[in-house]
């Protein structure tokens, strides 16, 4: 069976693990800057973004050509939607697999972060929904979703990881909920009552707007690349499938 064997449980686990040090990324740069700024909150987000979006890069370049670096249950997701009919990309079982192996990640990483910062392991009280907060991760992770398979079917995907790192980082100003894109990393960033937590009661909303965006997101990419089915395998950048070869696209 194709999930019990070895070469699938190395990308498990580089999901687990890039899910989990993106998380520890985001929540560790936002104690520490916290801690370096704490009057200054334009500064402290400029820091947490910065160190976030080269963290991403890294993580992609590192981990994508075991996994495909997806690192996010709605990109796993839209990898099956859009390659379902054509036999590429993920399966339904496959998308579950990488969804538990990166929400444990996303838990882990925020407990390793408060870990090191010596802050004390306890839920986030920062309570983020606003209509604005929710329309802002609408925003992000739709134009996350259309990044990334727009890459993938222009046979551009090894471009993904500035490019995905740069889209977080710009995020993190231009939307309002400064772009958690992500139920993995959000869920995890529950677990830390610092600058990059979330609270609880916050959480649901925020997933089910990300839910909204990433439909809306392989929306935009159907009606740009109505065949981007076709590159489905190579998302988040190509990597290795030993289950089924990659389906070549048309020019």
């Amino acid at each position: 069976m194709h999930q019990a064997s070895p070469v699938f449980a190395r990308r498990l686990f580089a999901e687990f693990l890039g899910t989990g040090l993106l998380v520890t990324v985001i929540v560790g740069s936002g104690i520490a800057a916290q801690q370096l700024s704490p009057s200054e909150t334009g500064l402290q987000l400029l820091e947490n973004s910065t160190a976030t979006a080269l963290g991403l890069a890294v993580l992609i370049l590192m981990l994508g050509p075991v996994s495909g670096a997806h690192f996010n249950p709605l990109v796993s997701l839209a990898d099956w939607f859009l390659g379902r009919r054509l036999g590429a990309g993920l399966t339904l079982s496959e998308v579950g697999a990488y969804t538990i192996a990166q929400c444990a990640g996303g838990i882990l990483g925020a407990v390793l972060a408060n870990v090191m910062f010596d802050v004390g392991q306890q839920l986030s009280t920062n309570h983020r929904v606003g209509g604005g907060h929710l329309v802002g991760e609408v925003v992000a992770t739709a134009g996350l979703i259309a990044l990334i398979f727009a890459l993938a079917r222009t046979k551009r995907g090894l471009l993904a990881a500035p490019a995905v790192g740069a889209y977080i980082g710009a995020a993190y100003w231009f939307t309002s909920s400064t772009s958690f894109a992500n139920p993995a990393v959000t869920l995890g960033r529950m677990f830390t009552d610092t600058f990059a937590g979330i609270a609880p009661s916050s959480v649901p909303a925020f997933i089910g707007m990300q839910v909204v965006g990433a439909a809306l997101g392989i929306g935009i990419v159907l009606v740009l690349y109505p065949d981007a089915g076709q590159r489905a395998g190579d998302v988040v950048i190509p990597h290795a499938d030993a289950r089924r070869p990659a389906v070549k696209a048309t020019s």
